[in-house]
């Protein structure tokens, strides 16, 4: 295991540092160091934009939205596609996530009519057109401002029990991702 870590950490530091967001002061910030946001970069499928974010926030949002199932339901062009051709591995294939539609929603769920958002950062760069306000409030009380409703798919019980510091982290992360409007 220290090993693996060594390399994640590796990766960790030349992904900050070659993006050029980091001072060298960050990289010694525990928050990068931490095995969560070494693992969250090294497992993060599509390329992060770093410019103006925490990156120990980021690598960790990373971590927890990756390791969470988030892409199950939020990237989704077509049944089955939340895996990329040949990279499903429930069929005993090699996991690779379909970056292509990463977390732009589109999944369709019963009662008719519900369908995952897409959680990409809008022409403004804020994740699914949210501020970090109301994600929050959205992720704690399971009610979804646009019509108020309580939302039955998304698993909020259990997002709502998450620390402020790591809803931040998941804000941050998905503001690092690209942009995906109208993706599904």
């Amino acid at each position: 295991m220290k090993k693996r870590y060594l390399g994640i950490s590796v990766i960790a530091v030349a992904v900050v540092t070659s993006c050029g967001y980091a001072a060298a002061g960050d990289l010694n910030d525990p928050d990068v160091k931490d095995s969560n946001v070494q693992e969250g970069f090294a497992i993060a499928p599509v390329p992060l934009d770093l410019k103006g974010k925490s990156p120990g926030l980021v690598g960790l949002g990373s971590y927890i939205v990756n390791t969470s199932g988030c892409n199950d339901c939020h990237t989704w062009h077509a049944p089955g596609f939340n895996w990329a051709p040949g990279g499903n591995p429930y069929i005993g294939q090699p996991a690779k996530i379909n970056a292509q539609y990463y977390l732009a929603g589109g999944r369709l769920f019963a009662p008719p009519g519900v369908v995952s958002k897409n959680l990409t950062p809008d022409s403004d760069g804020l994740p699914a057109g949210l501020t970090l306000a109301e994600f929050i409030s959205i992720l704690r009380t399971g009610r979804d401002d646009e019509d108020g409703h309580i939302l039955q798919v998304m698993p909020w019980p259990l997002f709502g029990l998450k620390t402020d510091h790591d809803l931040r982290a998941v804000y941050e992360y998905l503001r690092a991702i690209p942009s995906l409007p109208n993706n599904y």
